[in-house]
């Protein structure tokens, strides 16, 4: 470690261990800070890494990753047009399943695009900056790119509040029975900027203490964040979509109701309709039965007065 990081870790110690006692336990017990970034970034090469190593341990992803570069790059680190140009047939073979093809593609797409800066660009654009750019890439999330701040940036101010690792090492260091939640975390670390990356350095390393059994007991206790206004916006959103599904609901049970009784109207007036059908069709009946009948009568007493 050189001179200048040996004075940004002691401004880091200094500052973590004063605004919170109990984080500054385990930086007494684990030492000086030591994460160590390579700052020579290649924006685009970084995050095809980090699509291969996903879901992946590190040796298949560097099997994998050697395939990718031997087949596509002919023994350098393919370009972004060199991955647009590779048959699909050829990614698969070197391992790639076709989710991470698609993301392949797409990040060398948007590099092109200049949605991906370059190296130089890259290091002038502001933390959120670049998590909005980099987070358009298929297959490229925030963790992502809070890791590559953190290890190939150098950012000092990265919390990486949905890494397990981090939520884990909190949990162990200040004695919580549950992980906490991200937006607590977020909420809780906001003490430790600007030097929220040295804070998530030490929560990793409390992990390791806590297995070698050394991690020292929480020197208090803690009350989290517990964040009442989201909380009441949420209620107050449940409300409103409570509210709105109440009166959707009545206007359903209205509108069937409504139906129900104009089928019943239409079936009643078909009723009658039939009926004075049948009464009609039986008069006619009736008439024309008198009408032979007579016929008959008629023909009778002809024949009788000529005999």
């Amino acid at each position: 470690m050189s001179a200048g990081q040996d004075g940004v870790s002691g401004l880091a110690i200094a500052h973590l261990s004063s605004v919170d006692a109990i984080l500054g336990g385990v930086i007494r017990v684990v030492g000086p800070y030591a994460l160590e970034a390579d700052l020579d970034c290649a924006p685009f090469q970084t995050l095809a890494q980090a699509i291969a190593h996903q879901q992946l341990n590190g040796t298949a992803a560097r099997t994998i990753l050697g395939r990718f570069i031997s087949g596509c790059g002919n023994g350098a680190f393919p370009t972004p047009q060199a991955v647009l140009a590779t048959p699909e047939g050829t990614l698969r073979t070197a391992g790639f399943s076709f989710a991470k093809i698609a993301a392949l593609r797409d990040l060398a797409a948007k590099t092109l695009e200049g949605v991906v800066p370059d190296h130089d660009i890259l290091h002038a654009l502001g933390d959120e900056e670049i998590i909005a750019r980099l987070t358009q890439v298929r297959g490229i999330g925030r963790w992502t790119v809070e890791m590559m701040l953190m290890f190939r940036l150098g950012r000092p101010d990265i919390l990486p509040v949905d890494d397990f690792g981090v939520r884990n090492g909190f949990r162990l260091a200040y004695g919580l029975r549950k992980m906490p939640e991200p937006a607590t975390l977020a909420a809780f670390g906001a003490r430790w900027g600007p030097h929220r990356t040295a804070a998530a350095w030490y929560l990793w390393r409390a992990v390791e203490l806590a297995r070698a059994g050394t991690l020292p007991k929480p020197s208090e206790t803690i009350r989290l964040p517990r964040l009442k206004r989201k909380r009441r916006r949420s209620r107050a959103a449940r409300g409103v979509a409570t509210a709105r599904t109440t009166r959707t609901a009545r206007t359903t049970r209205t509108a069937r109701t409504t139906a129900r009784t104009a089928r019943t109207a239409r079936t009643a007036d078909k009723a009658r309709k039939v009926r004075k059908t049948r009464a009609k069709d039986a008069g006619k009946t009736a008439r024309s039965v008198r009408s032979v009948r007579k016929v008959r009568s008629k023909r009778r007493l002809t024949r009788g007065g000529a005999s």
